[in-house]
């Protein structure tokens, strides 16, 4: 199935809030509503679905006391794609997959479900100076179909610029002693790993939301992030 998606950069809204440790909401006709420690004054009438959605990196941002939300990070390759989990603070390599097309989806799916993930960042080639690569378009295609699949189940998809990931997860395991056959097993999940280190250094400012155009699934993301608990 062909993938109907368009994207946008993510603008970070406005911060307002009276009381952080309210964790209810109000409405004052005179001004905007605010809801609990998050601290995100959402007005649908003036704010696009992106800044409806904010990443979990900005959630924890706003709000040191949230644990909701975990992060899939992937790092989308030829025939090797590296996959890294952050739960919390913690982020760790995960694991490599081969596969391509819709075994690779279906699989990111099926990891995502069983480690309790709601958002998968996906890391996006760029050169040095910031622009777009050949390989940027098969990414984004990728990343469009997954986010078809993910939106059905109320999980988001964000691309990060991945410029220098894969450089500095090799450094990162000759730092940590590891041998060059291991190295080469692993350099994917480890540059996936990055992809999220860079994800949550920034607080999620630099993620662009990989929108499904259909409105029953833009529906679903805005009503999945309504039912988080930890969130409202």
């Amino acid at each position: 199935m062909n993938a109907a998606v368009f994207t946008n950069t993510i603008t970070i809204p406005k911060i307002k809030h009276p009381n952080p440790r309210n964790r209810k909401c109000k409405i004052d006709k005179n001004s905007l509503p605010f809801c609990h420690s998050v601290s995100i004054v959402l007005n649908p009438i003036n704010l696009s679905l992106e800044e409806e959605i904010p990443p979990n990196a900005l959630r924890r941002k706003l709000d040191s006391s949230w644990r909701g939300g975990f992060s899939l990070g992937v790092d989308l390759g030829f025939t090797r794609t590296g996959l890294a989990l952050s739960k919390g603070f913690s982020i760790r390599p995960l694991s490599v997959l081969e596969l391509r097309g819709q075994k690779l989806e279906l699989q990111l799916i099926d990891i995502a479900q069983r480690q309790e993930v709601d958002e998968f960042i996906i890391g996006l080639p760029k050169s040095s100076d910031g622009k777009e690569t050949p390989q940027s378009n098969k990414v984004r295609s990728v990343a469009g179909r997954l986010a078809i699949r993910a939106a059905e189940r109320g999980w988001r998809v964000y691309l990060q610029d991945e410029y220098g990931t894969s450089t500095e997860a090799m450094d990162h395991m000759i730092d940590m002693g590891l041998s060059k056959s291991a190295r080469r097993g692993r350099i994917d999940a480890y540059a996936a790993m990055m992809v999220l280190e860079r994800y949550f250094s920034v607080a999620g400012k630099e993620v662009e939301l990989v929108l499904p155009k259909h409105l029953d699934l833009q529906a679903k993301l805005r009503n999945a992030l309504a039912q988080d608990a930890d969130f409202l």
